[in-house]
C-alpha cells in the first residue's frame, strides 16, 4: 500500500480523530504540555504539512540545510499552503487579566463555575456565535452544519476544525478547563509584541548598544536584531513569527508553562517554542518540516527505505523534527554570533509516529564538503538567497557561484570554524582551488567587489579559526590534548606570527578577542609566579625557555595593540573628515 496523507500515523489508536473519516471521534483527556504537543504534532504534520503536500503538484519541499542555524530569510510567500499560530497555558484562562487580546470560547465544565450559562446548548451556541463573527463568509454554512450540535471546542474536534481555524487572520487559544484538560479556548488572538524596547533593551543588556550612542546602534542593530530573532528559532521574518518569538519571550520571563507554535506560509515549518524543565533562560524551540533527503547520502538513504521512514519514496521525503540548544551571547566568544545549535534531530515514522534520533541528516561533514565541491565547480543545482534579498538559482555562472558561496559560507561559517581539522582542511582546499585559479582571475577582476565580499568572509573565517585553537590554547588545551606550559607558549606564538600576516583584512572584534587570550596567558599566576618573577640563575633551562618565548608573546600582544591603535586612528581620523 503506497502512502498517502489520509493514513498518516494510522498505527496510533489512542487519537482516533487523526483518521478523517471518523467523524464521531472519542472524546481526548489531555492534561500536560507534553501529551499536547505530541498530539498536536500528529495533527498539525499531517493536516498542515502532508495534506498540502500531496494535494500540490508543486509543494516546496524544505532542504535539509534550511534547519540549520543560523536561519536564511525567505524570499517566498506560499498563499496556497497553510499558515497559523497557536498558543497553549497549562492553566485555566482569566480572560480579564491574560497578557493579550483573544476571543474566549467556554468550556461546559468551565462555564459551569464562572457564572456562563449552564445549559449546554446555550453554551454551543454562544460558542458557535463568537466563532461564525470571526469566520469568512464562504465557510459559514459549512461550519454551521458539521459544529451546530458538536462541542468544537473539545480537542477531539480539532483536527475537523483545523482547517475553519487556518481560515481566520490571527492565533487560537488552548487551555485547561476546570477539570484540568486542555480544550480550545479562543480564537483570534493577537500576541503583543513590543519589538523596539525589546531589542533595545537586549541590545544594552549585552552591550551593543549604550544610551545615546546612535552610531554604535546603527552599528550593531541588525545584528542584535537577528540574534534575539535566533534564540527563538527564527531569521528577521514576518510578523506573525515574529510576534509569535516575543510572546514566548514574555510568557516565559513570567514563568508560564506554555507552548506557541507557528506555521509560516514562506518556510513551510512548524516551530514549537515552549516550557521544559531543562530550559531556565529561554523556552526550547524545536521545528517540523517536510524535508527532501540529498541523494548523496546513500546510507542515510538506505536505512529510511528498509524502516519505511518515505512519505514520498519516489522524491525521498521524510518528516523531520530538529530540536535547538540557545547559546547566551559573550563577548569573548569567538563565534560571537551563535545563537542556537542542534540538539537532536529525528526522523518521524509516517505510520507509528515513533521518532528515529539515529539518521544525521543535518550535520553530515561529507555532504557539506560535496556540496561546496559541486558549487565550485558549477554542477550545483538550487537555489539560494543573497544577502536577504536576492534569490540565485543554481551555479552556471561565475558570478552565481560567487553569490552562492557567499552565502554558503555565512551559513555555516560556524561549523567550518569548529569542526574537525580534516573537514577545515578539505574546505580550504576547495576554496583555494577555485578562489585562487589563475584561470579565474580575469574573470574574478571584472566582479572585483563581489570576489571581495566572498574573499573577506572567508578570510574571516580562517582568522577565527585560528583564533578558536588560540582560545583553547589559553586553557593549555591542543587538538584534544593537555599540554605544557612550554607547549602552550610555542603554538601561540607560532599562530599568533601568522595571524599578524593574515589580519590584511582586518576584523576588529577579532583581533580584540586574539588580545585578550594573549593578556589572558600573559598574566597567567603560575606562569608569572615560577618563571617570570624569578631571576634567570634560579631556572633551569626549560625554565629558561619558556622565559624567552613569554617574552616574545609579549612583543607579539603588542603588536597586535599597535595593530588595533592604528586601525582606530585611521577610522577615527575619517570620520571627522566626513563630518
Amino acid at each position: 500500500m503506497s502512502f498517502s496523507w489520509e493514513n498518516a500515523f494510522c498505527n496510533i489508536k489512542e487519537y482516533s480523530g487523526l483518521d478523517p473519516e471518523n467523524l464521531e471521534p472519542s472524546s481526548i483527556s489531555v492534561q500536560t504540555l507534553e501529551e499536547l504537543k505530541r498530539y498536536l504534532d500528529f495533527v498539525h504534520i499531517k493536516y498542515c504539512l502532508l495534506k498540502p503536500y500531496f494535494e500540490s503538484s508543486d509543494y516546496p519541499l524544505v532542504e535539509a540545510r534550511e534547519l540549520l542555524p543560523s536561519f536564511e530569510s525567505d524570499m517566498f510567500e506560499y498563499g496556497f499552503l497553510p499558515g497559523f499560530s497557536m498558543v497553549a497555558l497549562s492553566r485555566p484562562l482569566n480572560y480579564f487579566s491574560e497578557p493579550f487580546q483573544f476571543d474566549i470560547l467556554h468550556d461546559i465544565q468551565n462555564s459551569k463555575d464562572t457564572g456562563a450559562c449552564p445549559l449546554e446548548q446555550n453554551i454551543y451556541r454562544q460558542n458557535l456565535k463568537t466563532f461564525l463573527e470571526r469566520l469568512p463568509k464562504p465557510y459559514q454554512d459549512e461550519f454551521r452544519k458539521a459544529f451546530n450540535r458538536k462541542d468544537f471546542t473539545d480537542l477531539s474536534q480539532y483536527p475537523r476544525l483545523l482547517p475553519k481555524l487556518l481560515s481566520l487572520d490571527r492565533a487560537h487559544v488552548m487551555a485547561k478547563n476546570a477539570d484540568g484538560r486542555f480544550h480550545l479556548a479562543g480564537i483570534y488572538a493577537s500576541f503583543p509584541s513590543d519589538l523596539d524596547t525589546e531589542i533595545k533593551r537586549f541590545g544594552l543588556r549585552i552591550k551593543k548598544f549604550r544610551i545615546g550612542d546612535n552610531a554604535m546602534y546603527e552599528r550593531n542593530r541588525n545584528f542584535v536584531f537577528q540574534f534575539l530573532m535566533e534564540l527563538y528559532g527564527y531569521p528577521i521574518v514576518s510578523e506573525r513569527r515574529t510576534s509569535s518569538a516575543l510572546f514566548a519571550r514574555r510568557l516565559h520571563a513570567a514563568g508560564e508553562k506554555f507552548l506557541i507554535r507557528a506555521l509560516g506560509q514562506s518556510d513551510r515549518t512548524l516551530t514549537s517554542l515552549y516550557s521544559h524543565p531543562s530550559q531556565r533562560r529561554y523556552p526550547r524551540v524545536q521545528k517540523i518540516a517536510l524535508v527532501q533527503v540529498d541523494e548523496k547520502q546513500k546510507e542515510a538513504l538506505t536505512r529510511l527505505g528498509r524502516g519505511r521512514y518515505f512519505v514520498d519514496k519516489a522524491n525521498r521525503v521524510v518528516i523531520l523534527r530538529v530540536t535547538y540548544r540557545q547559546h547566551g551571547y559573550s563577548q569573548d566568544n569567538i563565534r560571537q554570533d551563535r545563537a542556537l545549535s542542534v540538539l537532536r534531530q529525528e526522523i518521524i515514522h509516517p505510520y507509528s509516529g515513533r521518532p528515529n534520533p539515529n539518521i544525521n541528516l543535518l550535520k553530515d561533514a561529507t555532504n557539506l564538503v560535496v556540496r561546496l565541491n559541486d558549487i565550485t565547480k558549477g554542477e550545483y543545482q538550487g537555489r539560494t538567497v543573497y544577502k536577504r534579498n536576492e534569490v540565485v538559482e543554481n551555479t552556471d555562472s561565475h558570478e552565481k557561484r560567487l553569490k552562492f558561496l557567499f552565502s554558503w559560507l555565512s551559513k555555516h561559517q560556524r561549523r567550518i570554524i569548529a569542526y574537525s581539522d580534516e573537514f577545515y582542511s578539505y574546505v580550504v582546499k576547495v576554496l583555494d582551488t577555485y578562489l585562487l585559479d589563475p584561470d579565474n582571475s580575469e574573470v574574478f577582476n571584472s566582479m572585483n567587489e563581489l570576489f571581495q565580499e566572498v574573499w573577506s568572509k572567508y578570510s574571516y573565517i580562517q582568522q577565527a579559526r585560528k583564533a578558536q585553537i588560540l582560545d583553547e590554547l589559553q586553557h593549555r588545551n591542543f587538538r584534544g590534548k593537555k599540554i605544557s606550559y612550554q607547549d602552550m607558549l610555542v603554538q601561540t606564538n607560532a599562530i599568533l606570527h601568522e595571524l599578524k600576516f593574515e589580519i590584511v583584512n582586518y576584523f576588529d572584534q577579532l583581533v580584540q578577542n586574539v588580545i585578550g587570550i594573549g593578556e589572558h596567558i600573559l598574566s597567567d599566576p603560575y606562569l608569572v609566579r615560577s618563571y617570570i618573577r624569578r631571576k634567570d640563575e634560579e631556572l633551569t633551562p626549560y625554565g629558561l625557555e619558556i622565559k624567552k618565548n613569554y617574552g616574545r608573546l609579549v612583543s607579539l600582544v603588542d603588536e597586535f595593540k599597535a595593530i588595533r591603535k592604528s586601525r582606530s586612528d585611521m577610522e577615527n581620523k575619517e570620520l571627522s573628515t566626513t563630518e
